[in-house]
């Protein structure tokens, strides 16, 4: 995987020196044996006091392990090191949550054992859990996944709950990724299933950040969009890979992972992997915490999320604003009006539900929001409401809100 971060900083350079240091990592290695490497790393940074920052099940499939090695490396190089464990605990229905109390925990042990690094030896919760507390501390961070979930592992946005609200708080990435493929390869079925789904979410995320660019003048970077594109393309071509969970299937499902983790640091921010779908997973989200609920994993909601969404825009796109589509009386926006005719032909580019559907069904993922666990209630709320989770997002689920909302009380629905 050295190769990837050597080719990505080759293509950053081209747009100039910031780019290129947007990449900063060490090290990504993506292999069998990475735990080993990652406790050679952290030794031979000559870290004097390190924290392994586990959950209840990551410590006992992974942490425990990487534990070892390290006291082993320290012992076998005469090295001044001491080795933490911080377990963070789950919340009232046993679910481990990047919440106010979590940071807390963390942050707290940072200052009591004077750490200098901390690993993130999990999923996607705990790497933002220790993002966040490793830039609010000024240490770095190094990843461990536990399993291919998500593509957060190397993002320097932290999706952190603040009193029942998600917000994205920027913090920093990893200096180092170590994914172990002989622990990522018996991750969960339902986790290889999640990390699929979250990568199918680039084709609506990937055309919002488009129509953001057209109607609105978003920053938009056709680098970073190509990088997260061919990523995309490679997972749904060795589906049936992943499907069966073999090791150059996870290999390539936790790269692309890698891989659109990698766009967004370029970029800066998350556009390239995060749209509406991932308003509405963010919007179950926080309504399942507010119902005191069990969390739905992150890349299963997104997949689900991005058959809904994908279904709302090639609906858009065969009706318009006419009176199947949008309100007739409804005020488009020039800008939107302008460029429609390109609209609909990137939205052309998004496989419809149904192709979505079977792709998820192939990795074993739920495709329906019935298989899921959300009710037709929350679906329609979301679908009319998750655009305001991220208010400086301008997607066609919001435009296509802030039409109708002008005209709620003349509008059955928006589906």
């Amino acid at each position: 995987m050295t190769d990837i971060l050597h080719r990505i900083r080759e293509l950053a350079a081209g747009l100039g020196e910031p780019y290129r240091q947007a990449i900063d990592l060490d090290e990504i290695r993506v292999e069998t044996g990475a735990l080993q490497l990652a406790a050679d790393y952290v030794t031979k940074k000559n870290y004097r006091n390190v924290i392994v920052a586990v959950d209840q099940n990551t410590y006992e499939a992974v942490g425990k392990q990487l534990v070892m090695l390290m006291e082993t490396e320290k012992e076998r190089g005469s090295k001044e090191m001491d080795v933490y464990t911080t377990m963070i605990q789950p919340d009232a229905e046993g679910d481990v949550i990047a919440d106010e109390a979590s940071l807390i925990e963390l942050i707290l042990d940072v200052q009591r054992w004077e750490a200098n690094v901390i690993i993130a030896c999990g999923g996607g919760t705990l790497h933002d859990i220790c993002r966040y507390a490793a830039y609010t501390t000024g240490i770095p961070f190094v990843s461990v996944p536990t399993a291919p979930s998500v593509d957060g592992f190397n993002s320097k946005g932290a999706p952190i709950l603040l009193r029942g609200e998600k917000k994205t708080i920027p913090a920093i990435g990893p200096k180092a990724i170590f994914a172990d493929l002989d622990i990522l390869v018996q991750a969960p079925p339902e986790l290889v299933a999640a990390g699929f789904g979250d990568m199918l979410g680039k084709y609506t995320s990937l055309f919002d950040w488009r129509f953001g660019s057209w109607t609105a003048d978003e920053p938009y970077l056709e680098l970073a969009a190509e990088i997260t594109r061919k990523a995309l393309d490679k997972c749904v071509a060795s589906v049936d890979d992943i499907a069966a969970r073999s090791e150059e299937g996870i290999c390539l499902l936790m790269t692309s992972l890698i891989e659109s983790g990698l766009a967004m640091l370029l970029f800066g921010q998350s556009h390239p992997a995060s749209g509406a779908e991932h308003h509405l997973s963010h919007y179950w989200e926080m309504e399942y915490l507010r119902l005191g609920r069990r969390q739905l994993l992150h890349g299963a909601k997104v997949g689900v999320a991005s058959m809904e969404i994908a279904g709302l825009y090639h609906r858009l796109a065969n009706e318009g604003f006419g009176a199947q589509g949008m309100h007739p009386t409804a005020a488009v926006p020039p800008q939107v009006t302008a460029c429609w005719e390109q609209i609909c032909q990137e939205i052309q580019l998004i496989p419809d539900p149904h192709q979505l559907g079977e792709l998820l069904a192939a990795v074993g993922g739920p495709n329906t929001v019935e298989q899921l666990g959300v009710e037709p209630g929350l679906l329609e709320r979301s679908l009319r409401e998750a655009h305001r989770v991220r208010p400086g997002r301008h997607t066609l689920l919001r435009a296509y809100n802030e039409i109708n909302e002008t005209f709620a009380e003349e509008s059955p629905g928006i589906v």
